[in-house]
């Protein structure tokens, strides 16, 4: 039975889209100017992170992946693609699961949406948890730098990466294409293919996808013990590393004369070894139903755009071939979205949104209770144009509620805290654009944003072996809050571009992991005997005030090619892609430095083009992290790794071929993350790739 928060939620979003599509009927006469419109040149693309109105006039600081970029980036985790863009690093638990790190904030300070909806799953529970996406079948990832509170809530205090797939298209497509990927890669023996469907016409569009990567255990510089029950050896190999994964979806959209509406399924599924454990691995599997549509009805509204899914996530860690615990996560998310015609200078949107989870941890190793978690959103976003730029505004209001169920398969487990807590976080911001010169702008974000605490951070009592830690969580901990200021200059001259944004964001009380100096035994009984074994240290989550401050830096030259006014020079181009940050994130109560932030970090690359032809060559250079903890984490050294590609692209009959080869850490240079929880526990099983080519084939058509 669904519950009636649940039956109303989604009835709100299903007679939204029902009341739509009855407009069909009287606005047929419309169907051709708005045909042409659609098609018309020099319209803006539309980008759903940085701006919620879908300008390319971006405040935020915004990085979009997607063609042959998101190709030659792509990798099997979120976490790994995005690393070293500006700004963001990988939480890297090994090479089967890892997150993405934006400006020092991580687990649930950094939102992941699928086509701006939520999609939850477990991987900000935990480290070794993997985030079920896969770029072969994504079309673009954008990456939203800073607090984005306004749209998404707390949990996007630190970023949203946005992962756009199009299995709902949302305009008509003409006609029949696609594409194919097929890729091989030496470091892990990967073989991954991908493939992407869609056809329509005005009226209707269809989508199918389809993938599945095949992986063995990731090649290092250095040898490695494995136990692995039944096959133990010495080889430089990171052991229980290998991967399996595949999945797909199918969606439709039918278009009328005032929105569309359209409606996708999709499936993900992977069996991974988690590379702390030598005889762990760990059985995923995530489907989402969504639907999603909008309305133009003309007037003051320009359009209300809903959209509601249903994601039911579970995976299970065994210990060999025994079923350990299990972890789930059912929610719904709903957003729908009122968008107001101009009114003088003003645009802008008001917004209702809606999530409710139902979690549960059952097994030995469970360290935290079944939860129930709602939440309920207003917001309001309102830019103001002129000539001279744009100034934005926006609000918004929560209300969370999460109850703890203890452990109802075992009443004799007690260590569980039951009951319920309600919150009502609150978050403004304003942004502001300058347009100095046509080629010079400035922009300046301020925000102010609280976040409700989340289940575990309350109600976690057990031992979390990927963090080799007993986790102890707070039932009375307070919301976090934090004040953010971002300035930022961006330069536009032809080929050659520069950006750079400073930000500093404070905490009054940032909700954290701290060591307490305890030992505690498997059944959570102190140890004061230094001999004992089978032990686990005793973090706390309790809340602290805390500093984030930080630069980061982009651009481009042409150093061979057009001129700055796009006057060819020569028949080849020969552009510098530079990048470079530094962040700094301290324990204002401790004065001592917060764990796993990244330390400064610099790159660069040479990008050759002639023709079909491209070539890359480039490095990523990460200096020694001395700026830790003095309990519970360790210092790391510098390294350089050196990486390099080149494609080539034909076209055959329809089709549009691009061969390409890319080789990682052409020097084999032996690296730890300093990002990473791995190089606190257990460090020398955890380095970071080996050298590895990958070559591969995408075929458009």
């Amino acid at each position: 039975m669904i519950p009636n928060f649940r039956r109303h939620a989604i009835g709100v979003a299903v007679f939204s889209l029902a009341f739509a599509a009855a407009s069909h009927a009287q606005e047929a006469a419309q169907t051709q100017t708005q045909a042409q419109t659609a098609d018309a040149p020099g319209l803006a693309a539309i980008t759903v992170t940085g701006n919620p109105l879908g300008t390319n006039d971006l405040i935020a600081p915004t990085v979009t992946l997607s063609g042959e970029k998101l190709l030659l980036r792509s990798d099997s985790t979120l976490g790994e693609t995005l690393n070293n863009l500006p700004g963001v690093s990988s939480s890297y638990f090994g090479p089967n699961a890892s997150r993405p790190i934006i400006r020092g904030q991580d687990g649930d300070r950094i939102r992941i949406l699928q086509n701006g909806g939520g999609a939850p799953d477990a991987s900000a529970l935990s480290y070794d948890h993997a985030v079920p996406v896969d770029a072969l079948v994504t079309d673009r990832i954008e990456v939203l730098r800073g607090p984005s509170a306004l749209q998404y809530g707390g949990s996007a205090v630190g970023g949203v990466v946005n992962v756009i797939d199009n299995r709902i298209p949302t305009e008509p497509i003409n006609g029949f294409g696609g594409r194919a990927d097929l890729g091989f890669s030496t470091g892990n023996k990967e073989k991954n293919g991908g493939v992407v469907l869609e056809g329509g016409n005005d009226r209707f569009a269809l989508h199918v996808d389809a993938f599945n990567r095949d992986s063995k255990d990731v090649s290092v510089p250095i040898d490695l013990d494995c136990s692995k029950p039944g096959s133990p050896w010495r080889a430089r190999k990171i052991c229980n590393s290998a991967n399996e994964a595949n999945g797909g979806a199918v969606g439709g959209t039918l278009f009328f004369d005032k929105g569309w509406i359209g409606a996708s399924a999709s499936t993900y599924r992977s069996n991974y070894g988690t590379v702390a454990e030598d005889d762990v691995t760990i059985r995923m599997k995530s489907d989402r139903y969504a639907l999603e549509g909008e309305w133009r009805p003309g007037g003051i509204i320009s359009s209300i755009h809903a959209k509601v899914s249903h994601t039911n996530y579970r995976h299970t860690e065994f210990e060999g071939p025994e079923a350990g615990t299990t972890f789930s996560n059912m929610s719904n998310d709903l957003r729908v979205e009122a968008r107001h015609q101009k009114i003088g200078n003003f645009e802008g949107l008001v917004g209702f949104s809606s999530e409710t989870n139902r979690f549960a941890a059952d097994g030995e190793e469970a360290f935290a209770p079944h939860s129930r978690t709602r939440s309920n959103a207003l917001f309001l976003y309102e830019e103001y144009g002129a000539s001279w730029g744009k100034l934005s505004f926006g609000a918004r209001t929560e209300k969370v509620r999460i109850r703890s169920l203890g452990y109802p398969d075992d009443p004799t487990v007690t260590r569980f805290a039951i009951g319920e807590r309600t919150f009502n976080p609150h978050s403004a911001a304003f942004g502001a654009l300058v347009n100095l010169t046509p080629q010079w702008q400035l922009t300046s974000n301020l925000a102010y944003t609280e976040r409700a605490p989340k289940d575990y951070e309350l109600l976690a009592n057990g031992p979390h072996v990927a963090t080799a830690a007993w986790e102890v969580g707070d039932p009375n901990l307070q919301k976090e809050k934090s004040t953010g200021l971002d300035l930022g200059a961006q330069w536009k001259s032809g080929p050659n571009t520069a950006r750079v944004n400073a930000y500093v964001t404070r905490f009054s009380n940032y909700i954290g992991l701290t060591a307490s100096g305890r030992t505690l035994d498997e059944e959570g009984q102190v140890v004061t005997d230094p001999a004992a074994t089978d032990t686990l240290a005793e973090y706390l989550y309790s809340g602290v005030r805390a500093r984030f401050t930080g630069i980061e830096a982009s651009g481009n030259l042409r150093l061979l090619g057009t001129d700055g006014f796009g006057r060819m020079a020569d028949a080849s181009t020969l552009d510098l892609e530079w990048r470079g940050d530094v962040v700094r994130a301290k324990n204002l109560d401790t004065g001592e430095p917060l764990p796993r932030i990244a330390p400064f970090r610099t790159g660069a690359t040479l990008v050759y083009g002639n023709g079909p032809w491209s070539a890359r060559l480039g490095f990523d250079y990460n200096a020694a992290q001395r700026h830790v903890p003095s309990v519970g984490a360790r210092e790391t050294d510098a390294y350089t790794l050196w990486n390099a590609a080149i494609s080539y692209r034909m076209k055959v009959q329809r089709a549009n071929l691009t061969w390409y080869a890319r080789i990682e850490n052409i020097t084999n240079k032996l690296a730890y993350s300093p990002t990473s929880i791995l190089t606190t526990t257990v460090y020398p099983n955890a380095p970071l790739p080996g050298r590895s080519m990958k070559v591969g084939l995408r075929v458009t058509f």
